[in-house]
């Protein structure tokens, strides 16, 4: 005992003095700023006399949807000035690799006041000034960047990890995003890209599906999309749902809709309700879990037509609805765009935070795309807001490995922007290939990213004709 508690004849307890912590002023601001309400369409010259019922209808939104610039312009009247109007007319004959098809609900998420700087506008009706006048597409990129055509175990069926296949069920969706990395496949034809049209019929390459999935029970976690499930007829989606419930060894299904932020009028109707419940309902009968992920990369798109609807889907017992963003530059490529669409989808949407992508290496895509580096930056500013199980993770996509956590590179050229993965598993095109699992696996940064060493480099690439020097 110190002496100077033998003096007292007993040790004394440690104290600590409390009340020195507080709140401080911190990067990010908490409380959200943003008014949680849906935006007034009477603002939009063509939407001034729409009623909320009308609104509120799935049908309205769809027979509405704007699927050119003449419609877009009368949607948005004198908001959209000639100078915009032009610079998105020459995007869509040079540039664009999707079509325009942009519902009501997500026009009416724009900001009329500045649609030039919009980030709904920027990444969904994007302009020809928006894309990098030198470096338009990276010379590595591709229509099927990811290969996933590559690794089909049938037509649509992605077989690309050891436990889950990626089912893509039609080509079509509610809305067409301007990065969409399944552009190979999905929208229609546009000035630049004739698409890939399904060759078998539907059902049956969705009866094939399940036979293959019936005959490989080490697949457990199937994720159906495509193009998107909110245009698939409910009936013909819960008739698949409950084809892969009666597979025993499947545990996991996840539905993909990004049209659950572009049309939650869709998931308002009263049919479309009950085959979900149905789902639910016979997952939670065979103790399957069933889940949503859904595509919000802006804080602006998150209004109470889609919390209502997210609602309805946790009510029948989906067990998360998720949020897999996409990193976009001019859209939610800094730390306080990221923080307050996750902040928005938790506190308001009662939406999970699950993945933010860098974008895909697509064509004419490098003006939205971020190097590695930004990535890994905006991986950091996200820790310590969030809860733990809130908080994203920000991943590369690599091309015949998967997706991989920003940080989880082996090597790291950033001169030529050009980072080095590994993988542990094979995909089904590599079960014969005794190096799979040693290979470095390459990704590309954006070139406009890299110091004038690099983008000389890949000029030289270009020049000597893509033969004589080799990136890789």
């Amino acid at each position: 005992m110190s002496d100077e508690r033998a003096v007292h004849g007993k040790a004394e307890r440690p104290r600590h003095q409390s009340g020195r912590a507080h709140a401080a002023e911190q990067p990010f601001p908490y409380p959200l700023k943003r008014e949680f309400v849906e935006p007034d369409w009477t603002r939009f010259p063509a939407y001034a006399a729409v009623t909320a019922e009308e609104w509120e209808s799935a049908q309205w939104q769809r027979a509405h949807t704007v699927k050119n610039l003449a419609e877009l312009k009368r949607a948005l009247g004198d908001h959209l000035d000639d100078e915009l109007y032009a610079d998105i007319e020459r995007d869509q004959q040079e540039r664009a690799t999707m079509s325009m098809l942009i519902p009501p609900q997500m026009i009416n998420t724009m900001d009329q006041r500045d649609l030039r700087n919009d980030p709904v506008r920027t990444y969904m009706a994007p302009t020809f000034s928006d894309r990098h006048p030198e470096w338009t597409s990276h010379p590595m990129a591709g229509r099927d960047s990811l290969h996933e055509a590559d690794m089909w175990a049938v037509e649509g069926l992605t077989h690309r990890y050891p436990t889950k296949v990626l089912a893509e069920m039609i080509s079509t969706c509610p809305q067409y995003c301007g990065h969409c990395t399944r552009m190979d496949l999905v929208g229609n034809d546009t000035a630049q890209i004739l698409k890939y049209k399904f060759e078998a019929k539907q059902q049956e390459r969705w009866d094939a599906m399940l036979a293959y999935l019936r005959r490989t029970p080490s697949v457990r976690d199937v994720v159906v999309s495509g193009g998107d499930v909110a245009n698939i007829p409910v009936k013909r989606l819960v008739e698949f749902v409950l084809g892969l419930l009666d597979i025993p060894t499947i545990r996991d299904i996840r539905l993909a809709t990004k049209g659950l932020m572009g049309l939650p009028q869709h998931f308002l109707q009263e049919d479309v309700l009950k085959g979900y419940e149905a789902m639910a309902t016979r997952a939670r009968q065979r103790d399957v879990d069933i889940a949503i992920h859904t595509h919000i990369n802006a804080a602006q798109q998150v209004t109470p037509l889609v919390a209502r609807a997210v609602g309805k889907l946790l009510d029948m017992g989906y067990r998360d609805v998720r949020n897999q963003g996409v990193l976009l530059r001019g859209v939610n490529t800094t730390p306080q765009a990221l923080l307050e669409l996750c902040f928005t989808l938790l506190d308001h949407g009662k939406v999970m935070p699950y993945y933010f992508y860098m974008c895909d290496m697509i064509p004419n895509s490098e003006h939205w795309r971020t190097s590695l580096a930004e990535a890994q930056d905006l991986q950091y500013a996200l820790l310590g807001y969030l809860p733990g199980f809130a908080t994203p993770r920000v991943v590369c996509d690599v091309p015949f490995v998967g997706k991989r956590w920003v940080h989880m590179a082996k090597n790291y050229d950033r001169t030529r922007g050009i980072s080095y993965w590994t993988k542990n598993y094979r995909t089904g095109i590599e079960f014969d290939d005794p190096d799979a699992l040693s290979r470095e696996y390459p990704y590309y940064d954006p070139i406009y990213t890299l110091p004038e060493e690099g983008q000389e480099y890949w000029r030289e690439y270009i020049r000597k004709g893509r033969r004589e020097l080799q990136p890789v």
